[in-house]
């Protein structure tokens, strides 16, 4: 019998990510529900009874991760970030009002995330070096972003997604972490290449709709091909069945925000006991200064 050869590969460790951000904030029911709703009692939050359920889940499984945090989250609700950081998590930032680059000019945007870092960074008293665009809204044409987020003091941005979406993608952009000419290092959400396109294997919406067997294999496979880390994305509403239905929503939107949401919390506890995790910046060694004072002084 011929001998097989067997390729023994060693754990990778993962990037565990989660959009902190509340259900009636997400993309899909923008036309319907607007910024200044937020706050009128209209949606009653939810955002940190399903955050705390999160870490409690990475607790038991003794995982850290990377929070990308909206600011108007951290901002209601400073003590649901505060312990975040103080259970040995990154927080980042997810910018303020969960708006998509693509819709603002490079001021608004400026002062958009410099706000949110703002406010991160006087919470967890360390620099926030990490941002992740809402919706991940940063393309070919709004690429001055960049130039914003390292003005604005980022060593890092998440924001890009190389596949064909409808909401968001530029399928030709790298599909693996590369140093910006602007300075920032940008880590684009995994993909896998499957007969000559990009297959979407990061987490969110994909994760939730697709049997766990078969993300299983997806990412196994990106691992052992690319042999590189594979970074994982969800939000806090994923775990929450129980949320209040947007009735006005479109059926494609229902089907994104709804299918599944029983069953999330029990997928991302396999995912995270059949893989390693940490945070984004111990993952990809991302060194960043300890004080947020001194970067501001």
């Amino acid at each position: 019998m011929d001998e097989v050869e067997v390729k023994i590969v060693e754990p990778i460790t993962n990037a565990f990510t989660v959009d902190v951000e509340d259900y009636f904030q997400v993309e899909a029911f923008q036309s319907i529900i607007r910024p200044e709703q937020w706050d009128n009692g209209d949606y009653p939050t939810r955002v940190v009874t399903n955050t705390r359920n999160i870490l409690r889940l990475l607790e038991r499984h003794n995982v850290h991760g990377t929070f990308f945090v909206l600011g108007w989250v951290a901002q209601r609700y400073p003590a649901l970030i505060a312990d975040i950081a103080a259970l040995g998590h990154e927080v980042a930032c997810h910018g303020f009002a969960h708006q998509r680059a693509t819709t603002q000019t490079f001021e608004v945007f400026l002062n958009d995330v410099l706000s949110a870092k703002h406010c991160l960074e006087d919470i967890v008293g360390v620099s926030v070096d990490g941002y992740r665009a809402p919706s991940f809204s940063i393309n070919e044409n709004n690429q001055w972003a960049f130039d914003a987020l390292a003005k604005a003091g980022f060593l890092y941005s998440s924001s890009t997604y190389p596949v064909k979406h409808d909401l968001y993608g530029v399928p030709n952009w790298p599909r693996f972490p590369h140093l910006r000419p602007e300075g920032i290092l940008e880590i684009p959400v995994p993909t896998l290449r499957i007969a000559e396109r990009n297959i979407p294997i990061g987490g969110g919406g994909y994760f939730r709709l697709a049997p766990y067997a078969l993300s299983h294999k997806l990412i196994e496979r990106y691992l052992v091909g690319e042999q590189k880390p594979y970074s994982f994305y969800f939000h806090p509403w994923e775990i929450d069945p129980d949320q209040p239905r947007i009735a006005k929503a479109t059926l494609k939107s229902k089907v994104r925000h709804y299918v599944n949401l029983g069953r999330m919390e029990n997928k991302v506890s396999r995912l995270l006991s059949d893989f390693q995790w940490s945070t984004m910046k111990d993952v990809y060694s991302i060194q960043g200064k300890e004080s947020a004072a001194s970067i501001r002084a």
